[in-house]
């Protein structure tokens, strides 16, 4: 048989009720990435750590006393303060496909299209404000996608805009949302009010089985639609290249052909994330499946899976722990569509 191969991804799960030497330990390993990342239109074209500190006191004092914490063990560092605020940061780009199940108790399930060194490779479970709330992290304090203890889950997208503004960085929106909503009504209300640096789309379900696509941008006041699906477009396709080298309307269609199907349950919903178009092995063009996350808000559990491979979580119950996977192309089948 031959050798595998592939991309070799080590994930780990952390607990961490406050911050602490386990979340200083992350940042350790991650601050160089992410300071040259910071930092690579120059220091001085983001923002002051001043204007950090009141955009987070205006828009989340909830977060405030975490964000201190953070700051104080990166060692006082004032750039890490600033990136920490994630408030105008650099541009970025990701590709997701998300949609709800609700042939029963309703379903969360989301391709993260990335590049795999960019990966952060941690799954926090955190009770930083009171609430318990799990999910991929990103820029080490925020998240990709994630659930809280009230079954509120939400999942980003990138939304196929070129517009970049001013506003916070979409995965410390995702954590906001999670900390201190536990509907998808409340999470509308929130995102009335918050500014967001660049076009994503958020799906979020509730434990009730509420579900809303929210699309948000800078320029414009976000929109929100009872619909299940979100790829890297909203609603219309506003950058065609992008949409094109990243297949996201046929993603969207084979959801929304998925969703239509009365024979699809949930085992078949899922798989299908497993194969082209919804998964992706373009790692080497930065735009390959690094997981498919799960999220059930009824019993509060959530999966991470892999060809070939799944890691099980709960909310209530979540401990230490890693996992291995090999990103590679999945095997082939017969209705490959490539």
């Amino acid at each position: 048989m031959a050798e595998l191969s592939g991309w070799p991804v080590s994930l780990q799960a952390v607990a961490d009720d406050w911050p602490g030497q386990a979340w200083q330990q992350v940042f350790a390993a991650s601050w160089p990435s992410y300071r040259a990342w910071y930092s690579r239109d120059g220091q001085q074209a983001r923002p002051s750590l001043e204007l950090c500190r009141q955009a987070l006191d205006r828009h989340m004092p909830e977060l405030v006393p975490v964000w201190r914490r953070l700051v104080e063990l990166t060692g006082g560092d004032p750039l890490a303060a600033r990136m920490l605020s994630l408030l105008d940061p650099p541009a970025y780009l990701t590709g997701c496909s998300q949609a709800v199940w609700r042939g029963g108790p309703p379903v969360l399930a989301r391709n993260y299209d990335y590049a795999p060194a960019l990966l952060e490779r941690v799954v926090c479970g955190t009770r930083w404000n009171g609430r318990r709330v799990v999910g991929m992290s990103d820029c080490l304090w925020g998240l990709l996608d994630g659930m809280n203890d009230r079954g509120l889950a939400v999942s980003l997208a990138f939304g196929g805009r070129r517009v970049v503004g001013q506003g916070f960085g979409i995965p410390l929106v995702v954590r906001y949302l999670l900390e201190v909503c536990g509907t998808v009504d409340q999470a509308c209300r929130v995102l009335t009010r918050l500014p967001v640096h660049m076009a994503y789309s958020l799906t979020m379900v509730d434990a009730g089985a509420a579900l809303v696509t929210a699309y948000l941008g800078p320029d414009r006041p976000p929109r929100f639609e009872r619909r299940p699906v979100a790829t890297n477009h909203q609603e219309q396709v506003e950058w065609p290249e992008q949409a094109f080298a990243t297949r996201s309307v046929e993603r969207e269609a084979a959801l929304v052909g998925l969703l239509a199907d009365p024979g699809v349950d949930e085992n078949a919903f899922l798989a299908a994330f497993m194969r082209p178009p919804l998964y992706s092995d373009a790692f080497a063009l930065g735009f390959g499946t690094l997981y498919t996350a799960v999220y059930r808000p009824a019993d509060l559990s959530l999966e991470y899976r892999w060809p070939g491979s799944v890691w099980r979580h709960s909310v209530d119950g979540f401990v230490d722990g890693s996992h291995q996977v090999l990103l590679q192309e999945p095997p082939a089948s017969g209705d490959r569509d490539r």
